[in-house]
């Protein structure tokens, strides 16, 4: 056997409320490049389900900039470390600099690929110039009495820089060696979280959350005028320039992303992404952006602060694409009638085709951890934290739910009756109803149906056998032997034939469920615990654990294995087959990967 890496399906950017979200694009207008948990993914713009991710920073990333050639990319995190790393298909790293005591919001480089201005919130400084392939300092940013939220950097020489800070300031450095040249107050009265310079360099434009837009001298840093005032109906968050130098793009909490003409000041066009109203919806909020400019000029992409990216050409008043994901941990997965489901640490659960376009299940969802999906006639059942069992029908939640309770642990399905497992009970729901409660010992961890068997793992390292002859379970006799630690997944073979059980400690046991005893003890390759169990067809399975790695594994032949090593930064949670030459794979960095796997 062997298993390749097919496709990344990436995660959302990263957002918070109140805060600017960092979007860039490279010099081609080919990819754009974002901070997501503790990982960076770079995204095709024309093809967004074509992605790369880069896994090697230890905190939450905050922000990733390419380099004007485009070969290089620099990334940052929330410990003030900046790494620089190849965009090739090898990401080879170049440099890990620390920067900061404390989190870096934005970095910019020069024209000449050579220096990195890097800007924060520290203990000791606010931001630092220095060389991209040494980390030496090249000057000092200075000025600030508060966190820096943007930093800008003149593409021609004479080189300038431009940051603006929570401090309501604007302050001008000349460069290089960069250095404090001038602080500009009394333009913005609030925090000022957007700087960009033109691409031609006469221009240096500044947006804040007093909902103000500044245009400057981008040689002197001299203010020359204001525009757009009272147009926006909240703070503003981002800025970008278009490649001609003559318009700009801002991104506002009034849901609106708009196009001024710099000389004449005006708005020339506007996307209204949320409901216009009293009260526009949170997640509505346009948090940042990107004029790509290239091949894709024209095109603007704004991210809300779900993280959705929203494609936007002026010829339409409406998204042309909006990409959706998950911006949480992907806490559950399942592979049913050729599309993904999966669920999030945040509640939202998407559905994904076979391609990798993510869709939002709209309606009234999960308010919290997605525990477990299990396959229905007409469609898929959820359950998750707020102790409640979901449907879904047509892409939709349907019904008010089932209330199980109690925390699920897991959820199966057959005959028509729908099993969720809590640390205590079966709960058996037909319908829209609860049907009956079983007692569980052993503070049951997983749960698993074939049939009229069902199978339930527990803490006190045994899987129990019920019968479902009856339509309620009822233990049978049977003792397949225990495992040497919690039991954390379970899984039959589609024919019956097998059950395979996950272990906390890394093992995994196959039973043969002719007689329960052990086809192979022999998969203990995991490190960590085992979350996700999935077979194709009665000889291969595939596991997924918290040690980040996913085996396939053979009955035939148990001594041989292949692995997909660091598959999900923070582990992985879900696993399934696509058919029989793909598995796909969920976790903590809220992707989904598809894996070659060959025979």
């Amino acid at each position: 056997m062997s298993i390749a890496s097919e496709a990344i399906w990436a995660a959302l950017p990263s957002t918070t409320r109140g805060q600017p979200t960092p979007l860039s694009s490279d010099s081609k207008g080919e990819r754009i490049a974002y901070a997501s948990g503790k990982s960076i993914f770079t995204r095709s713009i024309p093809s967004p389900n074509t992605s790369t991710a880069y896994t090697l920073h230890t905190a939450p990333t905050t922000v990733a900039r390419f380099s004007p050639s485009g070969f290089w990319i620099a990334s940052a995190d929330a410990s003030g470390q900046v790494r620089v790393w190849s965009t090739s298909s090898d990401g080879t790293t170049k440099g890990e600099y620390a920067i900061l005591a404390g989190r870096i919001n934005d970095l910019a480089w020069d024209a000449d690929n050579q220096r990195i201005i890097a800007v924060g919130s520290g203990r000791e400084r606010m931001g630092h110039a220095f060389s991209w392939d040494t980390g030496n300092s090249v000057g000092e940013v200075a000025g600030h009495s508060g966190p820096i939220n943007a930093v800008s950097i003149r593409q021609q020489r004479p080189l300038r820089a431009a940051t603006g800070s929570d401090d309501a300031s604007t302050v001008f450095y000349h460069g290089a060696p960069f250095k404090f040249q001038t602080s500009m107050r009394g333009q913005h009265e609030r925090f000022v979280l957007g700087t960009a310079f033109s691409p031609d360099g006469t221009h240096l434009v500044t947006v804040g959350a007093d909902r103000k837009i500044w245009l400057y001298d981008g040689k002197t840093g001299e203010p020359a005028k204001q525009i757009g005032e009272g147009v926006h109906g909240g703070s503003i968050f981002a800025v970008s320039w278009a490649p001609d130098s003559r318009r700009f793009a801002t991104s506002s909490a009034d849901g609106t992303v708009r196009v001024w003409d710099a000389d004449a000041g005006t708005n020339t066009h506007t996307w209204r992404l949320a409901p216009q109203g009293d009260k526009i919806p949170i997640s509505e909020q346009q948090v940042g952006l990107t004029w790509p400019g290239g091949r894709n000029d024209g095109l603007v992409i704004s991210i809300d602060l779900d993280g959705r990216l929203n494609y936007l050409y002026p010829d339409s008043d409406s998204p042309a694409r909006v990409v959706d994901g998950h911006q949480k941990s992907i806490t559950a997965a399942l592979v049913h009638d050729g599309k993904v489901w999966t669920g999030s640490y945040a509640g939202a659960v998407r559905v994904w085709d076979a391609e990798g376009v993510a869709r939002r299940v709209e309606g009234t969802g999960h308010s919290n951890y997605v525990s477990g999906f299990a396959g229905v006639d007409g469609g898929v059942v959820s359950v998750g934290w707020d102790d409640t069992l979901r449907r879904i029908e047509g892409g939709k939640f349907v019904g008010e739910g089932v209330k199980i309770g109690a925390q699920p642990k897991g959820v199966a399905a057959a005959g028509g009756r729908v099993y969720v497992l809590t640390a205590q009970t079966i709960v058996i729901v037909q319908g829209d109803k609860v049907e009956g409660k079983v007692d569980v010992p052993g503070d049951g961890t997983a749960i698993s149906v074939h049939e009229d068997i069902l199978a339930v793992g527990s803490a006190d390292k045994k899987v129990r056998i019920y019968s479902l002859a009856s339509g309620k379970p009822v233990l049978t006799e049977a003792a397949p032997r225990s495992a040497t630690g919690a039991i954390s997944a379970l899984a039959f073979s589609p024919q019956g034939g097998y059950l395979a059980a996950g272990v906390a400690n890394g093992k995994i046991l196959v039973y043969r469920t002719a007689d329960w005893s052990v086809a192979t003890d022999r998969w203990g390759a995991h490190t960590g615990r085992v979350t996700a169990l999935a077979w194709e067809g009665e000889e291969r399975c595939v596991s997924g654990a918290l040690d980040t790695n996913v085996f396939v594994w053979s009955v035939k032949e148990p001594a041989k294995r292949v692995k997909a090593g660091q598959a999900h930064k923070e582990g992985v949670n879900g696993v399934g087959w696509l058919d029989s030459g793909r598995v796909v794979s969920a976790g903590g960095d809220a992707a989904v990967r598809v894996w070659g796997v060959g025979k």
